[in-house]
């Protein structure tokens, strides 16, 4: 990983970072991509829930929320913002 590569769990709210692979196996994976997160795709952490979990996010203009254990599967370069 170069130092601009983290995983999506680690973004905080209001940073975004592109898609760079999607490391999750079977029907995760496909359900991750179903979603958006496709190679190249912006996705902006909106906000955290109190704990941490769930994640809300905005990828492709729509909002979702994610397990922070499913964003640990996504690869993602930070984008300045």
């Amino acid at each position: 990983m170069s130092q601009n590569t983290t995983r999506l769990s680690d973004l905080q709210p209001g940073e975004e970072g592109a898609v760079m692979a999607v490391e999750a196996q079977g029907p995760v994976r496909r359900r991750l991509l179903e979603m958006g997160f496709i190679r190249g795709a912006t996705v902006r952490v909106e906000k955290m829930a109190p704990l941490g979990d769930p994640m809300e996010l905005v990828i492709k203009g729509y909002h979702l929320s994610l397990r922070r254990e499913e964003g640990a599967c996504i690869l993602v370069e930070r984008v300045p913002s």
